[in-house]
Parts: C-alpha cells; structure tokens; sequence
C-alpha cells in the first residue's frame, strides 16, 4: 500500500475484533497511582466503529463522556503466537483513533467496560492510515486538541510496552485476523468533554513528518434515557476522578493523607497521649475496630507514629510462588519503596509458621527512614532485627523463610492485619501497649480530643494518688469539675505542689 491511504468503510467491515490496552503511557500512569508490570485489556464491539467529522451521543441522564486520544494498529497479516523481534511486521497500518467511554455506565459490567465503552460512534477511526512499513514505531506522536487547544500530546518513547511487546502478548491466546484493531492506550491529559465540544486526535511521524490528518468527533446530547429494565447511569467520586484524569480537575476535594495531617503540632499530640485515650476517642467517634492485634514489640514501649504503606501475602502455592516469590519480588519492591516516616503494615493472614521479614529487609527499611514494621506473621532472625534501631512489631518468631507459608502477592492496598483494615495512608500510632489505626479525615480531631482526655486522666490520677476517693471523681462531677477548671486556668501546673 502506498504511505496512506484513507480510513473507509471496508476498513470497519473488516475489523472482526478491537482490542484496547489499559495502561500503556508513563504519565497516565502516574495519573492512575499505578504502574502495570504487563499490559492488559479489554474488548471494545466493532459496532462502535465510526468515521472522522462524525457525532458521538452523551447518553440522555450521563454526564461523564470522556475522550482518549490514541495510536490505533491495523493488522495486516494474521499473527498467532508471534515473537516480539518478528510482531511489528503483522501491522498493516496506523491511525489515529478516540477511545470514548461514558463513564457512568462503567460499574454496570465489573469492569468489562462493555457498555461504557462500546456504544454506537464510540471508536472513530482515521482519517487516513499510515503504512505500518515505513514507520519507526519507536517515533509517533499522538495530540488531542478539545475546541483547537491542545489537551494531550505524546510521543512512543513515553510507552510502558512497545507496540510490538502488545501484538505478541495478544497473539499468545487468540489469532489476530487481518483488519483487527488494536487501540494502544492514552496518554495523560483524557478528560470529559461536553456536548457542542469538538475533539480531533491526530498521529503523526516524527521521522517524516507523515500525518494521519486529524480525526474530528463532535458530542452531542442524547435525548432518549435508559430504560428501567437495565441499568441505571451511576457516578461516584472514583468515577470522576478517573473519567477527568484526577480530583482537582473533578472539582473533588483533595483525598487526605496521613502526611497531609500529621504536622508538628499534631504529631506532638499523639506523642503525649497514651494509645489507649486515642483508642477511646475514636470509639466516642464511632470507630471500635482500630487496634492492630500482635504481640511483640522489639523496642518495648517506644512510641512510633507515622503513616501506611501496606503489603499483602496470600497462601503460599507452589507454581504462584515459582511465578511470584523469587528474584524482585513484591516483599522486596515494597520495602525498597518505602520513605521517611512510613509504617509498613503487612498482612499475613495472622500465620506464624513462617517468616515475613528477616534482618536484611528491616534494615533496608531503617535506612530508608521507615518508622516502623508492623505483620500480624512471623519475623525471623529476632535477635538481629531487636538491635536495629526501627520498631517490628509481630506476631511470632519463626526461622523459615517467605514460601513456607506465603507469597508476597501485591501491595499498597487496603490490608487486614491483626484483624484490622489498613488503607495506605493511614496514621498509625504504636508501643507494646497497642497499635491504633487512625484514618486522616479524623486526626487532627482524634489528636485535640486524646490531649484533652490525658489532660482529665491526669488530674484524677493525682487526686486519686493524693488518697481521694473515685466516688464523684472518676468520672468527675460538677464540684470536681470546677476544681479541674481551676487548675488549667492556672496553666496546668505541677500538680503534685498545686493546692486545691
């Protein structure tokens, strides 16, 4: 074929299949908080194939039509279990391509994207295709201007997985037939749009300046709704934030962080209060289950505060640990990730017969500043890990290593450890006397209450210990009250030399 040649309608009578790849640039990665370790997929109906300068419906009742700019490949030669050095040859052509998705109807279908992302004109193709044969994949671009101004703009070399790496993981389970579709995924900057916006991708070579021409779709508002026989549009604040490409931009409020909160006038709060008197301001708040449930402690009664970062392990299983365990695995990248004043919290179904963490891995984390350990499993090499400076708290000591009993599966995910949920983020506070877990909405309120709790736990201790009696003072009543009142007007000062 020659350089290019026009997108037509052969070229949707021809396309059996469309396939999508999920994640596949760095920087919707790092929108997305994640980074794939392989690329993954869904299918989009050829039926949503539509034609340049055409409209796309924002469904009567919807409100988060969302455009993504991407490179399409159209396969020229059927490939099945191809290599990575061979898969580019099977492309017949590139196009530009917009992998539209009404993001309301996303949670119909458990993330098969079905409805969301299949409706009639939701994949305009073209206008015209570049020939696959003259191109560097190494050197597109792909650019998304909504209303003429540029909203995405990327180039190949920003890609997790090559092209080529895509075509020959696909072709592993399923032939791909000539004139099959593969749309590579979006860059950072996908956003909602509105009807009467007019959104055009184009994708050009960096190596000739060749161009696919730009592919211009107009939104425009439905008028039929849903029927009540099916699923009803439905949004949340993950919806938004995904659909526009993050909170700000979703006009969301910031999600709260343990760092967010924790500043120094908080931080010295939560040092002063025992973790009993935050255990029961958060019960008051209506939080009972917040007390990570192990045992030992290698520093004793040394208080640690800081924030989740979280690590989970599944059952060991053979082949999964053949698979998972060895080499970098996840144990390892999460605690080699870890930062300043970060709490590794590990869940390990409360199993002590093996090891979760030995000396090596806790002292990576004391040098990265850690502030502490926490696994409701087993820790080996106890004695060595007691010396070091950074906290372990545990469950039991054992000697045997990770795959006796575990896989270090995923990480920095909401967690259950020592029969409590964990979400990164959270602010832990811990000695030997408990470990708290407080969510960040509620710190600065847990941290002011707590002072105030110890502040009425220590004048009734010292009136107790002066030989008054609890009747009428533990709680305190009115008459005790006032005395209490008295003593922080005066500044709170000693009470063993203040006279009532």
């Amino acid at each position: 074929m020659s350089n290019l040649t026009p997108v037509t309608d052969e070229t949707f009578r021809q396309a059996g299949k469309v396939l999508a790849v999920h994640l596949s640039y760095s920087s919707r990665a790092a929108q997305r908080g994640r980074t794939p370790q392989f690329p993954s997929y869904f299918m989009k109906a050829s039926s949503s194939l539509a034609a340049t300068d055409g409209t796309v419906e924002r469904p009567a009742g919807t409100e988060l039509l969302a455009f993504e700019g991407e490179i399409a490949l159209i396969i020229g030669t059927a490939a099945r279990r191809v290599s990575v050095q061979d898969a580019w040859s099977y492309v017949g052509s590139v196009t530009a391509s917009n992998d539209l998705g009404v993001h309301d109807m996303k949670y119909a279908d458990k993330g098969s994207n079905i409805r969301s992302k299949s409706g009639d004109g939701y994949t305009p193709l073209g206008p015209n295709q570049l020939d696959a044969a003259a191109l560097d994949p190494a050197k597109l671009r792909v650019q998304t201007w909504v209303n003429g101004t540029i909203a995405q703009d990327a180039d190949t070399s920003e890609l997790l997985f090559s092209f080529a790496q895509i075509i020959a993981d696909l072709s592993q389970q399923m032939t791909l037939q000539p004139g099959d579709i593969i749309l590579t995924g979006t860059p950072a900057g996908s956003t909602v749009f509105f009807p009467g916006d007019v959104v055009e991708v184009e994708v050009t070579d960096l190596l000739t300046g060749a161009s696919t021409g730009k592919l211009k779709t107009t939104a425009v508002e439905g008028t039929t709704t849903f029927g009540d026989f099916g699923n009803q549009p439905k949004v949340n604040e993950k919806d938004k934030e995904d659909a526009y490409g993050d909170r700000q931009s979703a006009g969301l409020a910031p999600q709260l962080t343990g760092k967010d909160v924790l500043t120094d006038t908080v931080r010295e709060q939560l040092a002063n209060v025992a973790t009993a008197t935050i255990s029961a301001t958060l019960r008051k708040l209506g939080l009972n289950n917040v007390n990570i449930e192990v045992p030992g402690a290698t520093k004793g009664m040394q208080r640690v505060i800081g924030t989740a970062r979280t690590l989970r392990y599944i059952p060991n299983r053979e082949d999964l640990f053949k698979a998972h365990g060895g080499g970098y695995n996840t144990q390892k990248q999460s605690i080699d990730s870890l930062k300043d004043g970060e709490i590794l919290v590990m869940e390990a179904r409360g199993e002590t017969g093996s090891a979760t963490l030995g000396d090596i891995l806790a002292l990576r984390s004391q040098q990265l500043g850690a502030a502490a350990i926490i696994s409701d499993g087993g820790v080996r090499d106890l004695d060595a890990v007691s010396n070091l400076d950074i906290p372990v708290f545990y469950n039991g000591a054992h000697p045997a290593v990770l795959g006796r009993k575990h896989v270090a599966w995923d990480k920095d995910l909401t967690v259950a450890c020592g029969g409590v949920s964990v979400q990164p983020g959270d602010v832990i506070v811990a000695d030997s006397d408990g470990i708290v877990v407080i969510p960040p909405a509620l710190v600065e309120q847990v941290a002011a209450e707590a002072t105030v709790t110890e502040s009425n736990d220590e004048f009734i201790f010292e009136m107790v210990k002066r030989g008054h009696g609890i009747q009428g003072l533990f709680p305190m009543n009115a008459e005790w009250k006032l005395k209490y009142n008295a003593w922080k007007d005066a500044g709170s000062p000693e009470l063993d030399s203040w006279e009532l």
